[in-house]
């Protein structure tokens, strides 16, 4: 009810009135058939961001736990601004709704021109008014008042919807009206612009998600509750849109008759209602039930929607702390309730319908832009750590394809409202002002949040360097990854960055992480101590709830070029190859990895076996192998297992030849080919005449990996020699994992 309240509004009546003129009857449709995909796209993101983190914020939630606090303080100014728009447009369309009802049918009054105007702004400052008390009043009676207006909203459009399809099936020759389906203005680029205007008519799905404290499984059935009302909303409102273009008898009547009421969208829909029902006086009387019951119920839900945006915008001190004041007699947020009155009043007095409709869905859209990029920065980083209750299909395509029709529908709206295209960025630069000057230093971190508990950076900056970071876990890993730092680095003339990840249980406040820094601020003085004197070093101490988040994070804040990590062997969960922290951090990785399993003390390597099956991580591995070799007496050795069913047999010769000619390796090395139909037992036997084995990981995607494991990782897990881990970042892909 909540969803189908806010969306089912006035604004597919004004909508319908503004793009039938400007696209054509056949574009009325199409505008409506396709905000309904675009809305179901990013309802979608709304949905699995719901199912996987089923708190109160919604948008503002999201953004916090995707981008950070800057993102998630923009997403609420803007949710605030954009719902309290949405409340003025709606107070808008229902004072030009009733004024004229009121005036012409039961007063006998000719209202026009100055007259006129001046009425429908007062009626409109009123109508919000009213609204704006009852939601101080409480929500109790908020709840109540909604509700009873969603149900005659939805019985009054869908009325006219159903009387339409009636019509359509008695009178079929009525569907010539959709000729010429374009108007004459009509075009790709006009669609794109009716549609962007009244996208506002299908926003309202997004308030699902503020509900997640307070709904029975959340999971299930937020996501449902999202697709079910965005579904039934778009069905319902191409009904309506129907009904307006098959009401007129005579072909091409449809088309003059919204086109003579181009700047009075409203009375253009209301006669087409008229025109379906002939009826003396019920057409209209319908049309003005239906605009009065969807837009106040509307305006009750913007206007509370906007007060909880801004409220928890000073609850989490991001605005001053009044925001977050809540009445003593009436229980509700009166000081953020008063600011969205202010906007809400400013907007209602100063704006058209036209402009107000188009300036909220612009604010909607650059919203909802910052929803889908999170779903899938979300997923990518957070996917192993969050529980789904719903997981879009398709993914990454659909959040894509979302953004993409975003940013077209915004384009669009620049032809048909430039005050949208000045308010709506002014706003946001205004966001960005205050964040920058009041916000960012106020607001506590949250728990999803990666801590900063320590910092060192080198004396010699070690700008323009190769480099390599160490994920130190506890003073015996810091060891047994010093000596092989130590060569890496030396090959490479590195700076390094110690990085560790404190270790701290769930349950203890993260006030109380410090407390648990001594462990790593040990590692990383062990292994300074030995690296320090020959390299520059930077050290860092981070709490992170995922530990390889938190490295990932490090990772791409210093834009190291490899990362050095040390693995204690077999995985303690079966959904993962090498580990819970190993395995996403090889996958998203933005850089060069190396893992190192068994590889501590003073062992020296003299002989090498690196198996090989082309690609950059077997290029990467044979490099790492030489680096890594006994300098004197080490051989390495590359070898790979032929089964025979490959349409085209691997010439590891002619990999290593042309890699040493074109100076990636340096050699010399030494190649094998062995027959066996079972590579992991051939590898596994021919290691076991080394003292080390470097190999490559697999480059197929963790998902992928569910289903078997591959064979590298297979071979990792059972070798009992010393054994190196790697992949290289391949630039293009590297370059997405890093900023995106």
């Amino acid at each position: 009810m909540m969803g189908l309240g806010m969306m089912i509004g006035a604004g597919v009546f004004v909508g319908i009135g503004i793009t039938v003129p400007k696209a054509g009857p056949g574009g009325l449709l199409l505008t409506f058939a396709l905000n309904g995909v675009v809305a179901i796209f990013t309802a979608m993101s709304f949905a699995e961001l719901s199912s996987a983190i089923p708190r109160a914020g919604g948008a503002y939630n999201f953004a916090r736990i995707g981008f950070g606090r800057g993102a998630s303080f923009i997403s609420g100014w803007m949710e605030w601004f954009a719902s309290s728009l949405a409340g003025a447009f709606y107070a808008i369309v229902f004072a030009k709704a009733t004024v004229p009802f009121v005036a012409n049918f039961i007063l006998g009054l000719n209202l026009s021109g100055l007259a006129a105007s001046i009425t429908v702004k007062v009626v409109a400052l009123a109508a919000a008014g009213v609204f704006i008390y009852i939601n101080y009043r409480g929500s109790s009676e908020t709840g109540k008042i909604g509700a009873v207006f969603t149900v005659a909203q939805m019985l009054f459009v869908l009325s006219i919807g159903i009387v339409g399809l009636i019509v359509v099936v008695v009178e079929p020759q009525r569907l010539a009206n959709f000729q010429p389906f374009l108007s004459e203005e009509g075009s790709w680029w006009r669609l794109l612009g009716t549609m962007g205007v009244i996208y506002v008519a299908f926003e309202g799905f997004e308030v699902i998600a503020q509900a997640g404290d307070e709904t029975i499984d959340p999971k299930r059935n937020i996501p449902k509750a999202m697709l079910y009302s965005v579904a039934i909303v778009t069905v319902t409102y191409v009904l309506v849109a129907l009904a307006s273009v098959v009401a007129f008898r005579r072909p091409g009547a449809a088309l003059e008759w919204f086109g003579a009421n181009e700047h009075d969208p409203i009375r253009g829909f209301t006669g087409s209602i008229e025109h379906l029902i002939p009826i003396s006086g019920a057409g209209g009387l319908l049309v003005t039930l239906a605009i009065i019951a969807s837009s106040t119920s509307a305006l009750n839900a913007t206007i509370y929607s906007a007060t909880r945006a801004s409220f928890a915008l000073g609850r989490d001190r991001m605005l001053p702390p009044f925001f977050a004041k809540i009445s003593s007699t009436r229980k509700t947020p009166h000081v953020a309730l008063m600011f969205t009155a202010v906007i809400v009043l400013i907007a209602a007095g100063g704006l058209d319908e036209h402009h107000g409709a188009a300036t909220a869905s612009i604010m909607f859209l650059f919203l909802f832009f910052v929803v889908n990029l999170c779903v899938i920065r979300i997923r990518a980083n957070m996917g192993d750590e969050l529980e789904y209750g719903f997981i879009m299909p398709l993914f990454p395509v659909i959040p894509v394809l979302a953004i993409i029709c975003q940013v077209a529908l915004a384009w669009g709206i620049m032809g048909e409202s430039l005050v949208a295209w000045i308010i709506g960025p002014v706003w946001v630069f205004c966001g960005i002002g205050l964040y920058m000057l009041y916000s960012r230093s106020r607001v506590p971190p949250g728990a999803h949040e990666i801590q900063v508990l320590d910092e060192q950076s080198a004396s010699e900056a070690g700008e323009g360097r190769y480099g390599i970071m160490v994920a130190v876990g506890n003073p015996d890993n810091a060891l047994e990854l010093v000596q092989n730092t130590y060569k890496l680095c030396g090959a490479k003339d590195a700076r390094v960055d110690l990085l560790h990840m404190v270790a701290v249980p769930d349950q203890v406040p993260l006030s109380d992480a410090a407390r648990y820094m001594h462990e790593g601020r040990e590692s990383i003085m062990e292994t300074m101590l030995y690296l320090g004197p020959l390299f520059p070093i930077s050290s860092h101490l981070r709490y992170c709830r995922s530990v390889s988040r938190g490295i990932l994070s490090g990772v791409r804040e210093k834009r190291v070029n490899m990362l050095i990590m040390g693995w204690h062997g077999r995985p303690r969960a079966r959904a993962f190859n090498l580990g819970s922290t190993v395995d996403p951090i090889i996958e998203r990785a933005p850089c060069n990895v190396v893992v190192l399993k068994g590889c501590g003390g003073n062992q020296v390597f003299k002989r090498v076996l690196v198996p090989l099956a082309g690609g950059l991580n077997g290029l990467f591995a044979l490099e790492i192998a030489e680096i890594l070799a006994d300098p004197e007496d080490g051989e390495v050795t590359a070898v790979t297992v032929e089964t025979g069913r490959r349409r085209k047999s691997f010439d590891i010769s002619a990999f290593v030849e042309t890699n040493i000619q074109t100076g990636k390796i340096t050699g010399p090395i030494r190649t094998k080919t062995i027959a066996s139909a079972d590579i992991v037992a051939s590898i596994l036997a021919e290691a076991a005449d080394y003292d080390l084995v470097v190999m490559g990981c697999t480059r197929e995607p963790l998902v992928s990996q569910l289903v078997r494991t591959p064979i590298p990782e297979t071979i990792a897990q059972r070798c009992d020699k010393p054994l190196v881990m790697v992949k290289a970042s391949g630039r293009i892909r590297s370059w997405i994992k890093r900023w995106i």
